[in-house]
């Protein structure tokens, strides 16, 4: 059990303190870095799915006024590393699917740049490719982990047993659709290479980790870490996206060595992030379910198919949370990858969790609607005492605290009945459950100094838009027994001590128990009257942890939909979620990131389909003018809402995660309201109007 900190600063509702900065346009991102006489790069595209390149004419390129260099597989420079083929950027001319980097234009401007790329005179022989994603497929094979390093398969008891007696059974196929991040800032990196000074090599890049950015860079080029800075203090959002370094990190750092003293700029388009920047995988997942007629399961079954890259494995834990979320004595979870000609797969809010809970969610919809039984209600019986995976305590769960003041808050209890009608609209609700797990990196640390009357905490964290700049002087405060006011918080460095990536609703938990095992030591040395310069440093390796329970955030997410009974059109009026997620540290920032969860959800369940095009291997839809999503006026009142949970199991803070449980659940719980409205049951996402039509009135 962990000593919680005293609240005093945790638990305010502060301003964000990078937020004047950001509307006032003097947040500097990465492509903005003013740096002196930059120069601009500008990737040129594979435009076949395999092949080779046999022919690379830059002649037209290199004759333009204003072009510096062109780099292709035979002039670029030789990596130390290309064991990640996603990163071995220009070393080889194999090309492993369409989109993938070809040549590099560097020039003077960014239009000349890309006048020159375009001019570029690429030859292909090009070969026969497979992206083509299919349960049927015959090369379906098990990866030996799955992300995060679950296991891939898992089983207990006997599900074909016990789905032959049961009393009531699903057994469906759901799919989600190919997504993409799409951040608002695009991904993009200006680099200096200077080989004279004391750090030759400085990116600033828009990352959500500026350690693990050095690391990746580091391996690839042969540099060791004292030769690499990386600075990102701001981060116009990343959803997972910029989690990883991805080939442009790569090809700008390539782009400013051959040019040497000379910053270059590499932003990427729109559409070329729709290919060198990750997605999350379609899936494909097989649910069977099992009940008694009290409607407690006697089986859980999910069997997932998903697609990674040829060149680079990356395995979406999609099964994962079926192991963990519900009673039952029977279950199965299996992942199998068919491995195409395609771009690399990568993280995105939530990966495993979100997509691995719209199968879950709806087949207990289905499973409430055959037994008759209260969908809310059926939930609470099959709540489990104990983690069903691990047999361990859980830290603390209030999921079903959580259905029943979601129900209350939204009015469930006089929900109108299925397909009922109100004018021209058919009205619906739904209701699904959310998980995610509560998790702290291994690797943080950080440096708390008393300077000039100020406290001074620093740690190399990244704030991608979730409030990082705000709640990490909140926790440092308390830890110090001082108003947030008298703590300043340097991130965004690698000058700063390392830190984890901000990835998996686990920064906050890491960085925060950095900083109090770095308080608590500052305030043992030197007391309540620090002098200038004293300091101290903490490591998240010497704060308490519990290996004793199952540690996980929860939430249930409940929709009201209509559609109109004769176009289709659908309008979701009300969204609410409620959330048992530990000690909120900020509620201002953390209701930002539930209500940001739940509209990506939304976005999920409605618009976003990342839409591929088999005959040429591309997605077709790659901008945002074809790929939608939502906005404000696709949901009318959307509220979230937490309960004062109190976790002394999880860190010292008491805190868990709100990053990403917004967005699981929330496209089963529009779904579910879709078929309480018009009868039609959609298992494979989005919601179409070609879907619903044929059903309606």
């Amino acid at each position: 059990m962990t000593e919680l900190l005293e609240p005093r600063a945790i638990g305010r509702d502060m301003v964000r303190r990078d937020g004047e900065a950001k509307v006032r346009g003097t947040a500097t991102y990465a492509i903005e870095t003013p740096v002196e006489d930059p120069a601009y790069a500008h990737p040129v595209q594979a435009t076949v799915a395999r092949g080779r390149v046999t022919a690379v004419d830059t002649s037209a390129a290199e004759a333009l006024d204003g072009v510096l260099v062109v780099l292709t597989p035979s002039t670029a420079e030789r990596l130390a590393s290309v064991e990640d083929r996603e990163y071995a950027v220009l070393q080889s001319d194999e090309v492993d699917f369409r989109g993938q980097v070809v040549a590099l234009v560097v020039a003077e401007t960014s239009e000349v740049a890309r006048q020159a790329a375009d001019a570029v005179r690429i030859t292909y022989a090009e070969q026969p490719h497979d992206s083509t994603l299919a349960v049927d497929r015959d090369d379906l094979y098990a990866p030996e982990q799955v992300n995060a390093g679950h296991e891939t398969d898992t089983a207990q008891g006997d599900v074909a047993a016990a789905m032959a007696t049961a009393h009531a059974t699903v057994e469906q196929t759901y799919t989600t659709a190919m997504y993409h991040n799409n951040p608002l800032e695009p991904h993009a990196t200006t680099a200096l290479w200077d080989p004279a000074a004391d750090v030759p090599l400085t990116l600033w890049d828009s990352t959500q980790g500026v350690h693990p950015s050095r690391s990746a860079v580091c391996g690839v080029f042969g540099l060791e870490e004292e030769q690499v800075r990386v600075v990102c203090p701001f981060v116009g959002g990343g959803f997972g996206s910029k989690g990883n370094a991805h080939a442009h990190v790569m090809l700008a750092t390539m782009a400013a060595r051959a040019v040497p003293g000379r910053p270059v700029k590499l932003g990427l388009t729109r559409q070329q992030m729709f290919t060198l920047v990750g997605y999350r995988t379609p899936t494909i997942q097989k649910l069977q379910v099992a009940a008694d007629r009290t409607g407690r399961l006697q089986a859980i079954a999910i069997d997932v198919v998903e697609q990674t890259s040829r060149i680079k494995e990356y395995a979406e834990q999609t099964g994962v949370p079926t192991r963990m979320m519900y009673a039952s004595p029977n279950r199965r979870t299996t992942h199998r990858l068919a491995a195409l000609d395609v771009p690399v797969p990568s993280w995105m809010r939530a990966p495993g969790e979100c997509p691995g809970m719209f199968g879950p969610e709806v087949a207990l919809d289905e499973l409430a609607d055959t037994l008759g039984i209260d969908p809310v209600e059926l939930r609470i019986r099959n709540e489990p005492g104990v983690d069903p995976e691990t047999g361990k305590p859980w830290s603390s769960r209030n999921l079903v605290q959580c259905l029943r003041e979601g129900a209350r808050r939204f009015g469930w209890a006089d929900r109108p009945p299925p397909l009922h009608r109100e004018g021209a609209w058919l009205v619906g609700t739904g209701v699904a459950s959310s998980v995610y797990p509560t998790m702290r990196q291994a690797t943080s640390t950080a440096v708390i100094r008393y300077e000039d009357g100020r406290y001074v905490a620093e740690i190399g964290a990244a704030d991608l838009g979730t409030g990082a700049w705000t709640v990490l002087p909140q926790i440092a405060a308390d830890a110090l027994g001082v108003d947030a006011e008298d703590v300043e918080v340097r991130i965004g460095d690698t000058r700063y001590p390392v830190a984890s990536v901000a990835g998996g609703s686990s920064g906050t938990n890491t960085w925060g128990s950095a900083l109090v095992v770095a308080a608590r030591e500052f305030r043992t040395k030197f007391g309540h009257a620090p002098a200038d310069g004293d300091e101290a440093s903490g490591d998240v390796d010497q704060a308490s942890t519990d290996e004793d329970h199952s540690a996980y955030a929860f939430g249930a997410q409940f929709a009201e939909v209509r559609v109109h009974a004769d176009t289709g059109e659908i309008r979701v009026p009300r969204l609410y979620g409620v959330f048992g997620a530990g000690r909120i540290i900020n509620p201002r920032t953390a209701r930002s990131q539930f209500l940001g969860g739940m509209t990506m959800g939304l976005s999920m369940a409605l618009h976003e389909n990342s839409v591929w095009d088999d005959r040429i291997g591309q997605v077709a839809k790659h901008d945002l003018a074809e790929y939608h999503v939502s906005v404000n006026a696709d949901v009318g009142d959307m509220q979230a809402h937490w309960l004062d949970e109190h976790d002394p199991y999880v860190n010292a803070m008491g805190s868990k995660g709100v990053g990403e449980i917004g967005i699981v659940g929330t496209a089963a719980a529009v779904v579910n309201a879709v078929h309480r409205a018009t009868g039609v049951r959609v298992r494979d996402l989005p919601v179409t109007l070609d879907r619903l039509l044929p059903a309606l009135p």
